[in-house]
């Protein structure tokens, strides 16, 4: 679905109750706290009257607390956004304007504890509406405590998530649930505390759940699963180039950056940082964007009807967070896992994604070694994998032995809009190199596969049309557990001539990452090992950080449990293991026969019998068969 059509939906799904809602005195939670609430000195940089219009994006999740049909509000959101001082507002707006019994659950009773010294305590006294409601907790009146505030119409009562007697005690109308990642999985032996919660609004026709909190470990996020189950609205920026909307991420933001060391500290300088659309990969300064119109857009408008609105924030947003102060944080974090999953839960708010068995970048780029030429003893046949960018070309040349031993021989970049002939020049410059050992013979790459996704999908078709002599096919890539690797291919016609066509091979995706993951766990070299030169080949930091981007994790759907592949947390860009997926598939359909190879490069003009200490060729497979070798 189209963030048009899901912006349309949400529009014309909201209750038309919600804009002719009149609450007590006429006021929304918005206009409530631009009237009446103040930030607190010891809470704030910007101390005084509530200003809405300085952080924007809370004004919808404000609204929505005062939609009749939005029972459930969910917000997963980055440290430094506001999201405390939402559900401030949303509290003191319930004690001046709605009065009902409500609770506010923080992960632990000192935790409780300490947001009512802290922020609820504060903010009464700097209200002049709530300071005459909510008498002084020095006073004599026995309805004001840390955990109690007594209000007429109701009570406020503080709990943590791991007190069953206070979660299941007497009936409330509103609930908020801070910090939800950070609760008991059980309230004692009662269960879950949030489902405890819950049960005791089941009398109320106009009750409220909130949940908030910043997002923590994927597949164990209480917040994460909260926030599918409702609307799932992202804060979006218009592009200031193309116009659309995208929601801005730590993978399309670039930076350059000086690396200082002073008294054995490191200390970094970022520089030149802009964001790359998605849409049509244009820069935009920090600046730009922060000018640039904004809204949420929902990926799933139809939860509405079933009363829940998700929202999803990150420190990208924040107006009084700089992205060179987002970017130094990482990079002060990069190298200390525990440290850079405090980054992206709490700035990027992202979920953190823990690795497998498989090593991390360095380890792997320790394995680098000397090859004597461009080719080393062992390569028997060439692929190219080629990645196709808005700006450019990725592309790695992989070698392949017996016993699915392989070789990289050269990561590159070409930059270039691929509908500029020079850019497909300059790939035929690798296509048709020869690469050679230190003897003086070579080998051309035997097969190419360029992806086809993206906005060059018909230059992409052209280009490979014009190529399939030298064996360069067009490849789209399909996801899914049961998708072969490389399947029968089909004819699909040119755009400006339906006449002529070029082959376009579906490969399954999940498949080929599948089994370059299960190479990188071999340690040794010989059967099913992956090499990696040293040098100038382009197999650098960038390159392994990309090879290993991506984990499967386990996704739970109405289907059935399913296994996906998703970007592991700290790494940016996948393109170096797509080049490396396209190369293996490229191989697949090569299928050639590596002994007649071996035999030809050693001048011998009949089949060598196999050696006494080397196990005999395995008879070759078919192109959707599976096995150890490629």
């Amino acid at each position: 679905m189209t963030t048009k059509k899901a912006e349309a939906l949400l529009n014309k799904a909201i209750s038309p109750a919600v804009r002719n809602f009149a609450p007590p005195d006429d006021l929304t939670v918005a206009e409530w706290a631009d009237r009446h609430r103040r930030l607190s000195p010891e809470n704030s940089a910007e101390a005084g009257p509530w200003r809405t219009a300085r952080t924007p994006y809370l004004k919808e999740p404000m609204e929505a607390f005062n939609d009749p049909k939005v029972t459930n509000i969910v917000m997963v959101a980055a440290s430094q956004v506001g999201k405390s001082e939402f559900l401030l507002n949303c509290i003191g707006y319930v004690i001046d304007q709605d009065p009902a019994s409500t609770m506010y659950i923080q992960p632990t009773l000192d935790d409780a504890r300490k947001f009512s010294r802290l922020r609820i305590a504060p903010m009464i006294r700097d209200s002049k509406r709530l300071r005459e409601k909510v008498s002084d907790i020095k006073s004599r009146d026995s309805g004001n405590t840390i955990l109690q505030k007594s209000f007429p119409g109701g009570m406020l009562t503080l709990t943590g998530s791991n007190t069953a007697s206070a979660l299941a005690s007497t009936p409330v109308r509103y609930i908020f649930g801070d910090e939800r990642d950070r609760w008991a999985l059980s309230a004692g032996t009662e269960g879950d505390p949030w489902e405890l919660a819950k049960a005791r609004q089941t009398t109320f026709y106009n009750k409220k759940a909130v949940e908030v909190s910043t997002p923590t470990i994927k597949g164990s996020s209480n917040i994460e699963a909260s926030f599918y189950r409702g609307t799932q609205e992202r804060w979006c920026t218009k592009c200031p180039h193309c116009g659309e909307f995208h929601d801005i991420r730590f993978e399309n933001i670039n930076f350059k950056y000086e690396r200082h060391e002073v008294a054995r500290k490191i200390n970094y300088t970022v520089t030149d940082i802009s964001w790359t659309c998605p849409s049509c990969g244009a820069l935009s300064s920090e600046e730009e964007v922060r000018a640039a119109p904004k809204k949420w857009i929902a990926a799933n408008p139809e939860a509405y009807q079933r009363g829940v609105r998700s929202f999803w924030l990150n420190a990208f947003s924040s107006p009084w967070v700089t992205w060179t102060t987002i970017i130094q944080r990482f990079l002060e974090a990069e190298k200390n896992p525990e440290k850079l999953k405090v980054v992206y839960n709490t700035l990027f708010g992202e979920l953190w994604e823990e690795r497998g068995e498989i090593e991390d970048e360095e380890g792997i780029m320790a394995r680098r070694e000397e090859y004597p030429a461009e080719l080393p003893d062992g390569v028997l046949a060439l692929t190219c994998g080629v990645d196709t960018q808005d700006n450019r070309l990725e592309y790695e040349v992989i070698g392949y032995g017996h016993y699915g031993e392989d070789w990289g021989i050269e990561k590159g970049i070409i930059m270039g809009r691929p509908d500029t002939a020079e850019v497909w020049e300059r790939l035929d410059d690798v296509i048709d190199h020869v690469y050679k050992f230190k003897d003086g013979k070579g080998l051309r790459i035997s097969c190419t596969f360029v992806d086809s996704g993206g906005h060059y999908t018909q230059e992409v078709y052209a280009a490979c049309r014009k190529r399939h002599t030298k064996r360069v096919f067009a490849i789209k890539g399909k996801g899914g557990q049961d998708v072969p690797f490389i399947g029968i291919p089909s004819r699909v016609p040119l755009k400006d001539n339906k006449k002529v066509a070029c082959w376009l091979y579906t490969i399954g995706v999940d498949a080929g990452k599948a089994k370059i993951m299960q190479k990188l766990k071999v340690q040794e070299p010989g059967r099913n090992y992956s090499h990696f030169p040293r040098g100038d080949r382009g197999y650098d930091a960038t390159f392994f950080s990309g090879l290993i981007s991506e984990r499967l994790v386990l996704s739970r759907t109405r289907r059935g449990d399913v296994w996906i592949w998703e970007k592991i947390p700290g790494h940016q860009r996948n393109e170096a293991l797509d080049c490396r997926n396209y190369a293996n598939a490229a191989f697949r359909l090569a299928n050639p026969d590596l002994t007649a190879i071996e035999n030809r490069l050693k001048g011998i003009t009949k089949p060598a019998a196999p050696a006494a200490n080397k196990p005999p060729a395995r008879p070759k497979k078919k192109i959707t068969g599976s096995g150890d070798d490629w």
